[in-house]
């Protein structure tokens, strides 16, 4: 009990720091985990140790995640990990590398991990388990491990139909950013049951035929491509077509902004690319060297897209006031936000590019420096404030930090925007003919682009758009 309570702190930090952190959480089916019995959640890991905080945050049931056993040879953090009810997983590079570790070391420590994770799911309680093994930055479901098949079917064995085997599936909308969107979404759970007869005869057969239907379930619940050069595609064709697809969606079925599912809409772009690549490849070469070419083309006049995109939109008239408006009254806040979030804002961005050492550890680091930083700077410049005004103003200090700060990082995104379209308004005065070049580019390629998703609703007839 005494743990619960821990674990529940440390939750209730979390989610706080979650929704600072992000601009949006979106949880889709969290209905699809059971509220009590034993689970297993299988979770893909495009982001480190922010992924256990997401899911953690969003579901009430307590989490047991399987965590590397290298994070537990510091005492401090090991009881940490233990308290939260985290189960160490030894892989043959955990163990003492004094010496080469002896294979029978090795299986020792895997029967210990696996011990812990079936004594935890006789207690009913909820194991969540990275399949893949490792975090990555690419935009698909790696190969899975054996690992969450063989829990499964070793407890299924023992107890049939007691366990619920749930896919969940991470989308962050961009990786390092401050403020960014994240789903996570919990999908249909994978039956192990009907594995049982064939991992009775064979066990290894039925282990790699379960291990293949969590690798599809956990690709359903993500944005999934399987090619390098496809994904790369995909994310240029996004950058340049998304908010035209979901400008068309909402006002040809009514939708609000948040009724647009963003999974929804990647996975059609993914299928689309795939369906012309097998049909048309030639056609895909073309689309992906004349984007390659525009994107020269904005590198070589620093010029942004968005920029582009607002000169072929232009907006009306009532639109350029209010945020002409906007900009002068809120120029005060930035400045108010800016001058006592500086530190606080800069230094974890600052230690995070120096501490990581892949992509998926940045926001990582990111978090964590400012779950220290900010509430280490407010502290001193309340304590300031109620040296200097005393302590009716410190409060109203207090108050007004997190909103401060928030308001003046909406109005940096604004001006960098601004500031964009000011470096092509200069283009287009200094030189008319490249500016021009890069409209008529733009234009052209979304031209194609709808051509092609008209042929592509027109052949599919079913398609997910």
């Amino acid at each position: 009990m005494t743990r619960d309570r821990f674990y529940g702190a440390v939750r209730a930090v979390g989610r706080f720091w979650i929704w600072f952190f992000f601009k949006s959480v979106d949880v889709r089916h969290p209905e699809r985990v059971p509220r009590t019995g034993p689970v297993l959640l299988c979770i893909n890991h495009p982001n480190n140790l922010i992924d256990s905080l997401l899911v953690g945050a969003v579901l009430p049931r307590k989490v047991h995640y399987l965590a590397t056993a290298a994070l537990f040879k510091n005492p401090l953090v090991a009881r940490f990990l233990l308290a939260c009810g985290a189960i160490p997983v030894y892989r043959r590079q955990d163990l003492d590398h004094a010496a080469a570790p002896h294979p029978s070391q090795a299986t020792h420590a895997n029967v210990a991990t696996f011990e812990a994770c079936a004594r935890a799911l006789a207690a009913g309680r909820l194991v969540a388990i990275y399949p893949e093994g490792t975090t990555h930055a690419e935009a698909r479901v790696q190969r899975i491990k054996t690992g969450a098949a063989r829990i499964a079917l070793a407890f299924e064995a023992e107890r049939p139909g007691a366990l619920a085997l749930v896919p969940v599936g991470l989308n962050f909308e961009a990786r390092k950013s401050f403020r960014g969107r994240v789903l996570v979404s919990f999908g249909p759970p994978v039956p192990v049951s009907p594995y049982l007869d064939a991992y009775r005869a064979d066990p290894v057969k039925a282990v790699d035929a379960l291990t293949s239907a969590i690798q599809w379930a956990m690709e359903a619940e993500v944005v999934h491509v399987d090619r390098i050069d496809e994904a790369r595609l995909v994310r240029a064709v996004e950058e340049l077509y998304r908010d035209a697809l979901v400008r068309e969606l909402r006002e040809e079925r009514g939708l609000g902004a948040r009724q647009v599912d963003p999974v929804r809409l990647s996975r059609s772009l993914v299928d689309a690319v795939d369906w012309f690549r097998r049909r048309d490849p030639e056609r895909v070469e073309r689309l992906w060297q004349r984007i390659q070419s525009y994107r020269a083309l904005l590198a070589e006049y620093r010029v942004k897209d968005e920029a582009v995109r607002a000169r072929l939109e232009r907006p009306r008239r009532r639109e350029r006031l209010r945020r002409g408006w906007e900009a002068v009254v809120g120029f005060p806040v930035f400045v108010y936000g800016v001058t006592v979030n500086f530190l606080p804002y800069w230094i974890p961005r600052w230690l995070a590019r120096r501490m990581s050492k892949k992509e998926t550890d940045y926001a990582t680091w990111r978090f964590l420096a400012a779950v220290i930083a900010y509430p280490l700077f407010w502290a001193l410049e309340i304590w300031g404030v109620g040296r200097l005004a005393g302590p009716r103003w410190a409060a109203a200090f207090a108050l007004s930090l997190p909103v401060a700060g928030l308001l003046a990082y909406r109005y940096l995104v604004g001006a960098g925007r601004l500031r964009s379209r000011l470096r092509f308004g200069f283009v287009a005065l200094t030189r008319e003919h490249e500016a021009r070049r890069l409209v008529v580019e733009r234009r052209e390629i979304l031209g194609e682009l709808e051509r092609a998703k008209t042929e592509y609703l027109a052949a599919t007839k079913g398609s997910s758009f």
